[in-house]
């Protein structure tokens, strides 16, 4: 079972930036893919990046392309996502995600293996 801890989101001003950090438990963490999805109010949960596990490859959805960036730290169990030129459109609660398969399974927006508490975002304009 693979613990997901989110920490960093918050309330900030449109073109701040902001960087969540999700720590697992998972002593094997450099096993798993990791990415992040987050909700609004009112829509669906869906995709926002993508990891691969040694770091390689990275994926994101059309919407924050350019302005976010995911990275991981194997040593320390922990994946950022570095948030810049925010919106009030990114609004949202972020959910880190593990999954043992492929960073490519969570682009695709499959159902991740594991999910974090989540984390609020508000933006204001």
């Amino acid at each position: 079972q693979v613990q997901l801890v989110e920490s960093g989101g918050g309330l900030v001003l449109a073109g701040d930036s902001l960087r969540l950090s999700c720590a697992a438990s998972e002593r094997t963490f450099s096993s798993y893919a990791m990415g992040w999805f987050r909700q609004a109010p009112g829509k669906e949960r869906v995709f926002v990046a993508a990891i691969s596990k040694n770091g390689a490859v990275t994926y994101y959805a059309d919407s924050v392309k350019g302005r976010f960036t995911i990275s991981r730290d194997n040593a320390k169990n922990t994946v950022y996502l570095q948030m810049n030129s925010l919106k009030p459109e990114d609004t949202a609660v972020y959910y880190c995600t593990a999954d043992p398969v492929s960073a490519s399974k969570l682009r695709l927006g499959s159902p991740p293996a594991y999910w974090g508490q989540g984390t609020q975002v508000t933006v204001s304009s």
